[in-house]
């Protein structure tokens, strides 16, 4: 009998807390052996990562800071030194701070660029090499659409406002750049958007705020945290899927909105 192949790795960034860690969980319950990528939250990374043992039976915790172009190339090498393998990255972890066109600045479109932008597409070059270093050495059959890379986008591309000014423009850069990565990295990869609608809630806003504007929308609720993890474990499933995002907002990106969810 062929050997039976070991679960597929996926990268998670930003998996140590809220949505990221919504969808190492999920990944892990569907079989996939986790790696949690942190910042700065050590001891919720290590509490996702024994959370996702006892799902999928194999998870670690791996540090970088996102903004450093040494770090972010480094990252993979470290995921694929532990598991051996790495078939998809999830790029989930975001810079999000607040300007305006009036506060712009450089630094500030630089920092949002750096680690919304820069290491997403980074992170997609280093798969990229690795599974055709893997294909090259024959160490994986070729399999069309087993490998992908899921970039977390917004609804706010599509109901533009001006505020987080820098964010919005680096997610913008971000989905351009989906388009352009699943043409450049095909067939070895696929690349694909899930963009949610207001899902947290954040010290900004009340429980009470936060319940009005989840009911914002065509559906009369916005997404869930399990809404866009079933919908990133989707797309890591979907074969057939690559150079498009999936919108999962409730319809939110439909109706418009002056200002950000936080700022109403």
């Amino acid at each position: 009998m062929p050997p039976v192949s070991p679960a597929p790795v996926v990268l998670v960034t930003g998996a140590a807390r809220r949505l990221g860690r919504e969808i190492a969980l999920a990944l892990a319950a569907g079989g996939w052996r986790v790696a949690v990528h942190y910042r700065s939250s050590e001891v919720d990374a290590i509490q996702t990562v024994a959370d996702c043992a006892r799902l999928a039976g194999a998870a670690a915790h791996f540090h970088a800071d996102l903004e450093d172009e040494s770090a972010v190339r480094g990252l993979l090498p470290q995921v694929i030194d532990h598991f051996g393998q790495v078939d998809a990255v999830v790029n989930n972890a975001s810079t999000f701070e607040h300007d305006s066109a009036a506060s712009f600045s450089f630094a500030a479109l630089e920092k949002h660029m750096r680690s919304n932008t820069g290491a997403a597409i980074v992170l997609a070059q280093a798969l990229h090499a690795h599974v055709l270093a893997r294909q090259t050495a024959g160490a994986v059959a070729e399999q069309t659409g087993r490998f992908a890379v899921i970039n977390l986008l917004d609804q706010k591309l599509w109901n533009q406002n001006p505020d987080f000014f820098s964010y919005t423009l680096s997610k913008a850069a971000l989905e351009a750049a989906n388009t352009m990565l699943a043409i450049a990295l095909a067939p070895q990869l696929r690349v694909v958007g899930v963009a949610p609608g207001l899902t947290l809630t954040s010290h900004m806003l009340s429980d009470e705020k936060f319940a009005a504007l989840h009911a914002l929308s065509p559906l009369g609720r916005s997404s869930s945290a399990a809404d866009v993890a079933a919908t990133v474990k989707f797309a890591l499933d979907n074969r057939s899927l690559t150079g498009t995002t999936l919108l999962v907002d409730g319809g939110q990106h439909l109706m418009k909105f002056e200002r950000d969810f936080s700022l109403m």
